[in-house]
């Protein structure tokens, strides 16, 4: 190496503290709850890939600290035919990632398309006569009757969240994932497929032709989306110690779901803030498979409610401390309106009464395959609690551990069980989710039509289409308690307790925010 090259290598190795600390002032670090296996937020009810769809899309209204519908994509709308027509108006300057405009079509398509797949959705579209758009930037809805819950359809946070995409890829079929290299987004952020790397890294880029709402005060995934930070990384890091040493150290900025067991060393660190996001928690679910032996039929369904102890779910992953979780858990959030204690004796755990009722279910010791969960700590542990309940039971139990990803994957196979079936899973739904029927999927009723499970209930989609004309809170109550009686005699799903899990952050970020437990990006800052 002569004179040159060496004063040259050497100002280089003196310049790459400074230019590293700069490139990481705007980089943004997370690690999230769960590898991004699919990108469909559509496609599927998973919350990382929903948590994706709001970095790479946007939504017409957006749903505020309060649970209120605020204009997001729209400049407006207007009401006319007693509350049976509806017209959006697009803000102007919206841009997909690709260069184009977001046309009216655009809104259009993407509705179609989600109203296939979701809980609202599906209820709006059933009531939807036309839906058409008038020209680039305004669209109409024509009701056959008047839906007051249009505005909190269309800013619904939960899966499936109605992202708005080009109108070309909004006609895939709603049964099919968009790839990929179709993920072109209408929000803040777009995705760097190039520099994904699966159970490791996922990357995201500032989309620099995002036009903010004006005016407004960020709130919930309403408000103005301004972004403070050029890349954001999430990193997956299934070990949960190695991610909470990562966040100690600085190497990574925030933590989106903290572990019980690791929240007191965090918390002890004073450049890490550990705090509770959602008020509502998160709800833990059972889900068998309605289409094959023995989760098929009903009684054997019934029976496993007797086995159940909420408490022991919840104290599986969350400790002993009563503030971290709730048992006596039914169809709907506790300490929301719905939320009632209609029928939840027969989760007074009686093994022996459980045991009683399989054999007089006429079970003939089929095999039952439960899907475990390895990745994602809450679900492991709820994980291990089914498969020794079932155990515990004495039936035929074939526990099958994979990460969350393959799960999700797995779960949407209608195989019969000796074809790479299943029987039943655990997993988790935010608070906000199971609020009301409206988008409440572990209520529906509608078969092999409808969400993962399949159950097949025209009583709870009578009582459901009921709760949407009643005339006040008392009679939704009503039905709401009617809903959970029959929950318990069908058994589409077996709630396990509610869960308040933490996240944390270095304490140099301002504007964190996990509204109804979905980390947002834009709006935070390093100080």
């Amino acid at each position: 190496m002569d004179r040159r090259q060496f004063l040259g290598a050497s100002a280089a190795i003196a310049a790459a503290p400074s230019i590293a600390q700069s490139q990481s002032a705007r980089t943004l670090k997370m690690v999230p709850h769960a590898n991004l296996t699919v990108m469909d937020p559509v496609w599927t009810t998973a919350y990382i890939t929903r948590n994706h769809g709001f970095m790479v899309w946007d939504t017409l209204y957006g749903l505020d600290a309060e649970y209120r519908p605020q204009p997001q994509m729209v400049e407006g709308h207007t009401v006319e035919n007693d509350g049976k027509l509806w017209t959006f108006t697009l803000r102007e300057g919206l841009r997909f990632h690709n260069g184009e405009p977001v046309r009216a079509a655009d809104c259009v398509a993407s509705l179609a398309r989600w109203g296939k797949r979701d809980a609202m959705g599906a209820r709006l579209a059933a009531l939807t006569e036309e839906m058409v758009a008038l020209d680039d930037r305004r669209f109409t809805i024509r009701l056959s009757r008047p839906f007051g819950l249009m505005l909190d359809s269309l800013a619904k946070p939960t899966s499936n969240a109605p992202f708005i995409m080009p109108a070309s890829i909004a006609a895939t079929d709603a049964f099919t994932q968009i790839r990929p290299d179709q993920v072109i987004g209408s929000g803040p952020f777009s995705f760097k497929r190039d520099e994904l790397v699966s159970g490791s890294r996922v990357v995201y880029e500032r989309f620099a032709g995002y036009r903010p709402r004006q005016g407004g005060t960020p709130s919930g995934t309403a408000g103005p989306k301004v972004v403070h930070f050029d890349r954001v990384e999430w990193h997956i890091m299934p070990d949960f110690a190695t991610a909470a040493a990562a966040l100690s150290s600085g190497e990574m900025d925030w933590w989106e779901t903290v572990t019980p067991d690791l929240a007191p060393m965090l918390g002890r660190n004073r450049n890490v803030a550990v705090v509770q996001p959602d008020p509502l928690g998160s709800i833990a679910v059972m889900r068998p498979n309605h289409l094959h032996a023995p989760m098929n039929n009903p009684a054997f369904r019934r029976a496993l409610l007797r086995a159940v102890d909420q408490a022991s779910y919840m104290t599986a992953f969350m400790g002993t401390d009563p503030a971290g979780f709730k048992s006596g858990v039914g169809a709907f959030t506790p300490g929301t309106p719905l939320a009632s204690t209609v029928g939840l004796e027969v989760f007074e755990r009686n093994m022996d009464v459980a045991r009683r009722m399989i054999r007089e279910s006429g079970y003939a010791n089929e095999r039952i395959v439960l899907l475990g969960t390895t990745d994602i700590a809450s679900l492991a542990a709820w994980s291990q609690v089914a498969a020794d309940m079932f155990r515990r039971l004495g039936v035929n139990i074939d526990f099958q551990s994979m990460d969350w990803g393959t799960v999700v994957q797995r779960r949407a196979q209608q195989n019969p069980i000796d074809q790479g079936g299943w029987s039943a899973f655990c997993t988790n739904w935010g608070g906000l989710d199971h609020l009301n029927p409206a988008g409440h999927l572990m209520l529906r009723g509608q078969g092999r039509a409808g969400f993962i499970g399949w159950p097949e209930s025209a009583r709870l989609e009578s009582l459901r289409d009921a709760w949407f004309e009643a005339p006040d809170l008392p009679a939704q109550q009503r039905i709401a308690a009617d809903m959970q009686r029959q929950m318990l005699e069908d058994v589409p799903y077996i709630p396990l307790g509610q869960f308040f899990q933490p996240l944390a952050h270095r304490r140099n970020l301002t504007g964190v925010m996990q509204p109804g437990g979905i980390p947002v990006f834009w709006n935070v800052r390093r100080v």
